[in-house]
């Protein structure tokens, strides 16, 4: 095998040396991860994408809040993020003082899909008598968007990554499941099944609340 000789292999040790020293010295982006900081986090859905669905706004906290107070209920601390417009929301103080309805759902669930509509020509009956509010039960929310788009159905939302409603409530891990709630923010019901139109929502609401529809 033939050798170098020692001048020549020193020689190239330090071209090695000085190419490496100018990959070290060489700027890099401030957005590169290489350069000492976490690359940078998505962005969430755009508001444009936001405003195309054509959500009802997410309720806020009544200005005079009656009954409720004190009382223990499974909402408290518990902040999700508006589907219309991607602002934190408080339940607890955005439902306080009138029943609601929570449906948990996702996008990829047939049997929600089938249930959404008859609670959009519910909540149209009940008018301001009571709140129904879907809850999206999954991180994709570019999903969530879409899904309510092609259904139509433009019911009040927030997103629920990690499915924290349902385990204050301590329902199981199936869907669609609705949640309904007394005008305190105590939990009256779990109903766990689809409901299977707009006259069965309002039996199972009036026997569970007493809100005629």
């Amino acid at each position: 095998m033939t050798r170098w000789p020692v001048a020549a292999r020193l020689a190239l040790v330090a071209v090695i040396v000085a190419v490496a020293a100018v990959v070290a010295l060489w700027p890099r982006s401030a957005d590169s991860p290489a350069a000492g900081r976490e690359a940078p986090a998505a962005t969430g859905v755009p508001q444009a994408e936001r405003a195309a669905a054509g959500l009802t706004p997410c309720p806020g906290a009544p200005a005079s809040p009656t009954g409720g107070a004190g009382v223990s209920t499974p909402l408290a601390g518990l902040n999700l993020t508006c589907l219309a417009d991607g602002k934190p929301v408080d339940l607890r103080a955005a439902l306080a003082g009138k029943p609601a309805l929570l449906n948990l759902w996702a996008y990829w669930c047939a049997p929600c899909a089938k249930e959404l509509p008859h609670l959009q020509e519910f909540a149209g009956r009940a008018g301001d008598r009571m709140t129904v509010l879907t809850v999206h039960s999954d991180p994709e929310e570019a999903f969530a968007l879409s899904r309510l788009t092609g259904l139509g159905v433009t019911l009040p939302g927030v997103l629920d990554p990690a499915a924290a409603l349902r385990n204050a409530v301590g329902a199981p891990a199936v869907l669609p499941i609705s949640v309904l709630l007394r005008a305190d923010g105590t939990v009256a019901d779990v109903v766990v099944r689809s409901f299977t139109d707009t006259d069965d929502v309002a039996r199972t609401v009036a026997g569970e609340l007493g809100v005629l529809v």
